[in-house]
């Protein structure tokens, strides 16, 4: 393969126009991108900061893999092939486009992270892990406890519990809500019979049938008694409801409680995603 076969833009109607079928040929492996893209289509980039790279591969005239980078210089890719990795990385090194991370399933984006340091110099650190779900056979848990979801808006609340999840699990917290990976989502909570919020679980909008669940979260000290099973299941039934086909989430996979959850309510294992973060940027 030549590096001529990846074509680049910041233009992302042009990025749709010749990828978007791709995206959507596979939405709960491309959910990321999906609700990434759809994103940058409707709000665009934050004034000031360096605008998005897209990319796609075209190979017998049809799109095979595309990716994105953006301002926070962190590559986004599906899935590709070992030599589809390197010629990529041999592409954007030419170019001069600098790097700080990677994300994809995990063969993809090892096999990136090796070629960046071959073409670049650059060493990586292993930095995230997920593990991607889709849904199966909703299942609820039984017993239900006690309360019911409710669909709420909620903001002082909402950016309360995002923050301590954000805090949990490690991320780094965004300059704003409205930067936040949170602001565009629609948020249930669990409540006790007496009205008390004890869970919260978030949703995307629907994009090419896919509804992806994000963040499911529980304060420590009402942990243990069913309450993110009954929110999580909430919010999955409604996304059924509305028409998903795909109703996905992730979770960390050394979190066993989490995952037994979730498989045990019918979502079953996709693949592992894992991120690389570089020690240099720049080719």
């Amino acid at each position: 393969m030549r590096p001529d076969e990846w074509h680049l833009t910041e233009d992302v109607d042009a990025f749709l126009a010749r990828a978007g079928d791709f995206l959507r040929s596979r939405p709960a492996l491309h959910n990321t991108q999906l609700t990434t893209v759809e994103r940058l289509r409707t709000r665009g980039d934050a004034a000031g900061t360096e605008a998005t790279v897209f990319g796609w591969l075209e190979s017998g005239g049809e799109v095979r893999a595309v990716f994105y980078r953006r301002a926070t210089r962190r590559l986004t890719l599906t899935p590709l092939a070992p030599e589809q990795a390197d010629t990529l990385a041999a592409h954007l090194a030419d170019l001069g486009h600098p790097l700080a991370a990677v994300i994809a399933d995990h063969d993809t984006a090892t096999a990136f992270a090796e070629a960046w340091r071959r073409h670049v110099g650059a060493e990586s650190v292993r930095g995230w892990a997920a593990r991607l779900y889709r849904l199966g056979t909703l299942t609820p848990p039984e017993p239900c406890p006690d309360g019911r979801g409710r669909v709420v808006d909620d903001r002082e609340q909402i950016i309360r519990w995002c923050g301590e999840f954000v805090a949990a699990v490690g991320e780094m917290p965004a300059d704003s809500w409205a930067d936040s990976r949170f602001a565009d989502k629609h948020f249930t909570f669990w409540e006790s019979p007496d009205g008390t919020p004890v869970s919260m679980a978030g949703s995307t909008s629907m994009v090419a049938g896919m509804v992806r669940v994000d963040p499911v979260y529980t304060p420590a000290r009402l942990r243990g008694r069913g309450y993110a099973g009954a929110v999580t299941v909430e919010v999955s039934e409604a996304a059924l409801a509305a028409g998903a086909t795909d109703v996905v989430l992730f979770a960390d996979p050394t979190n066993s409680t989490s995952n037994a959850l979730y498989q045990r309510i019918g979502y079953v294992p996709v693949t592992d995603f894992t991120g690389y973060d570089f020690s240099q940027g720049a080719p």
